[in-house]
């Protein structure tokens, strides 16, 4: 497809506005607007998520499992994920919840507890 037949009159404005909405996925205008966000997809995302659900799954269980004078782990960071807010995904899409940096973590007891 060559562009300058726009300018030259043999390809319609609509057409032109048809080709560019429909362009791929992984095309260079959508990687240009929206950034690396474009090479995740819905099972990329899914993917992400259980990631970062077994490595806290991981680590409750190790948190739970391990001797009460040993050293609290760091809870673990999720899987990084590309700026959501220039992508093209709209505002009915979920959001993940990750907890803040001071966010207080269960002690062992608590896992004990839980798991009882």
């Amino acid at each position: 497809m060559d562009l300058l037949d726009w300018h030259r009159g043999s390809l319609s404005t609509r057409r032109l506005s048809v080709l560019v909405k429909h362009m791929p996925r992984d095309s260079a205008v959508n990687r240009d607007l929206h950034g690396e966000a474009v090479e995740w997809d819905a099972s990329t995302h899914l993917l992400a998520a259980a990631v970062d659900h077994l490595a806290v799954a991981n680590w409750m269980t190790t948190t739970l499992n391990s001797g009460e004078d040993s050293e609290p782990l760091d809870y673990p960071e999720p899987v990084p994920r590309p700026d959501l807010a220039s992508s093209e995904l709209g505002d009915d899409e979920p959001t993940e919840v990750r907890p803040e940096k001071s966010h207080h973590h269960p002690s062992q007891a608590d896992l004990a507890l839980f798991f009882a």
